[in-house]
Order: C-alpha cells, then structure tokens, then sequence
C-alpha cells in the first residue's frame, strides 16, 4: 500500500525574522510527501525543469519517495515562491510567484500510481483534481486540500470535487467563504453537506478542528520557542494526517483522532527551520516522543 500526492515541487526564497534562505526545496507536494513517508511509501506526481537537480532529487530518494510520477521539463524552469514573514508567523508577504513548468502542469498518474488506495491532492486547479481522481482505478480515499483562490474562481468545479473526497484541509479564512458561515461549526456542518466525511479546519498557532456528522476533535498546535520557517505546515499536517490513517487502515474514529496529533507534530517539526531541514531528516523516537508529549500536554485529570 502506498499514499499518492499529487501537488507542487518547487523553489522557494524565504525570509523570517530568524533568517533566510534562497531557492529552497518546496511546495505542496514536497512537504506533505516528507511528512507522510514516515508512515508510508509514497509516490509522488509533480513537474519541474531541469533546474531541478540530483541534489534536489536526493531529499525526495533519501526518503524513499517513489519518484516516477515527476516530469521534468526540459529546458523549463521549477515554480518558484519568494516570502516574508513578520514577527506573527501568521503575516506573510508574497513578493514574487513564478509559476513556469508548474503553470501547464497536467498530471499523468504513471500505471503504478492508478491502483492507489489513498491519494492525496494538493492546492492546485480543482479542474485538474478531478482529472486525477477520473485516472484513480477503483475508490481510493482521498485527501484534499484547496485555497481561497479557487473557492472565488472556480467554485463549481471544487463542488464536484468535494463529492469525491474524505477528508478536505481547510484554514478558518477559506472555510467561512466555502460555506458563507462565520462561525465555524456552522461552517464545517455546510461543508459535510457538500461531501467529506471529515473536515479539518486549520487555525495555525491556534491548533486544528476536526468535524465529522458524528463526532469532533481538537487538536492544540505543538508549543515551540521558536518559530523558524512556518512555510510548509499545512502541507505537512496533511501529509502526517493521511500517512497515519494509510498506516492505520481506514477512517475509524480513533485513527481520525490519532491522526490529527501526527498531522500537529509534523508541522511542528517543519516548522523548527528553513524549508524541509527538520522534516527530512527525523527519527522514530522524534515522532513518538513528540507524540506522547503531546497527549500528556491535553491530558486533564479532573477528579
């Protein structure tokens, strides 16, 4: 068994308070990829160009990432992003976005990947989500993730993806105008109406809510001294959230609640430096340490 994503590898050059670093490795599928392959393989389905080098690559390999999924463009350039973030990890700054290689991206799931029993999407074209839901043979479960650029432009076609999905990522911003709610249980009731079984609604710093019709979660964020690079989190939620419950074996209830903790200490970790430096790189006892010291964080003993 193994988890597909499918979503942006990219180049990004980023600015905090901490530091910076130029043309970094990134992008949607990079991080949920990292974060996932510490629970199960993963194939990866991205574009870049030839800039994109074996250096590159070998974060991706070092972690056993199948990689016959990406294409390379030959004399193309890899998406690059350049950001900055103030002190409140929650301001950021876009300075410049070059899509290149990524703007034509069309995906074509490699045979091996068609047999996928989980695929992750990333925040990429809802038209082009459902293209690779349509080459999945069989029901794969399927994660999603979206943004407020396609909730305003193309609505109707993250509606009809929104029918195939199990569990759908989402920040409070973007789920108050999916669901035209303020309050965001309303909201996450809206958004169960238009097809997941489950909706996380990601509140940053503030931790994450999970909402299904018959149950709800919250999970804190992981407290940090030190907020190096936020860049990735999400992605990195999303992928420790899905590589749990493939590792798990379904969306029973105690998984969902499980993997809400594994999706917090994946980002956290990403979060501790620039670009992946933390993610590629963790160990068993990294994990189930951080783990354990999460649920001992929310435990109350009331009586």
């Amino acid at each position: 068994m193994s988890v597909v994503a499918v979503g942006s590898v990219a180049f990004d050059s980023i600015e905090t308070p901490i530091g910076k670093v130029e043309r970094a490795i990134g992008g949607s599928a990079t991080y949920f990829s990292l974060a996932a392959s510490y629970f199960m393989p993963v194939n990866l389905v991205g574009v870049v160009g030839d800039d994109f080098l074996d250096d590159h690559r070998s974060v991706l390999l070092e972690r056993k990432i199948d990689l016959e999924g990406l294409s390379v463009v030959s004399g193309g350039k890899t998406f690059y992003w350049q950001g900055k973030y103030g002190q409140d990890p929650n301001d950021r700054e876009t300075l410049q976005t070059e899509l290149n290689v990524f703007e034509s991206f069309r995906p074509s799931l490699p045979a091996a990947y068609r047999q996928a029993e989980w695929l992750f999407l990333g925040n990429i074209d809802p038209e082009i989500q459902l293209e690779v839901i349509e080459q999945v043979e069989g029901r794969p479960l399927v994660g999603c993730d979206t943004m407020n650029f396609w909730i305003e432009r193309k609505p109707d076609k993250l509606l009809a993806v929104l029918r195939h999905v199990d569990v759908f990522f989402i920040n409070d911003s973007e789920a108050r105008l999916l669901s035209g709610n303020i309050n965001l249980v309303s909201a996450a009731r809206t958004i169960l109406e238009m097809g997941p079984t489950a909706v996380v609604i990601k509140k940053g710093e503030h931790g994450a809510f999970l909402f299904t019709e018959n149950f709800r979660v919250f999970a804190p964020a992981y407290p940090l001294e030190e907020v190096v690079d936020p860049t990735g989190a999400g992605d990195s939620f999303a992928g420790g959230f899905i590589g749990y419950l493939a590792k798990a074996g379904g969306l029973h209830e105690l998984n969902l609640r499980r993997a809400m903790y594994y999706g917090t200490i994946t980002a956290s970790f990403t979060c501790e430096s620039f670009s992946v430096g933390r993610l590629k790189s963790l160990s068993e006892e990294d994990i189930t340490g951080r783990f354990k010291a999460l649920v001992d964080l929310v435990h109350v003993q009331l009586e």
